[in-house]
């Protein structure tokens, strides 16, 4: 997985999102996904660039339990959590200044 990205399964997932002082947003995908591919590189940039935001992954594959459980119907989606609860939902696949955008609220220059 890229730097900065956190990557999470069915056992760590609550514990990463609800513990973490900072936004997360986290990438549900599978390795087949094309739109999945092209917006990973886009999110281990802003993981980066971005130290107050933690950017995750979730394979949907391996846990369809957590994409139930969040009613990910399909992907790429990005869930922003802060404190533990979902603040964002954006579905498809997104160039980075248009992401950027939609998460300006969570970054830390405009908290």
């Amino acid at each position: 997985m890229a730097e900065g990205i956190v990557t999470l399964s069915t056992s760590t997932f609550d514990e990463t999102v609800g513990a973490s002082s900072t936004p997360v947003i986290v990438d549900f995908w599978a390795e087949w996904c094309g739109p999945c591919k092209m917006i990973a590189p886009i999110l281990a940039e802003i993981a980066v660039e971005q130290p107050g935001l933690t950017v995750a992954k979730l394979n949907v594959d391996d846990n369809p339990d957590i994409a139930m459980r969040f009613n990910v119907m399909s992907i790429p989606t990005l869930l922003v959590f802060d404190k533990g609860e979902v603040r964002k939902r954006l579905v498809g696949a997104k160039g980075k200044g248009q992401l950027l955008q939609e998460l300006s609220e969570f970054l830390p220059t405009s908290r």
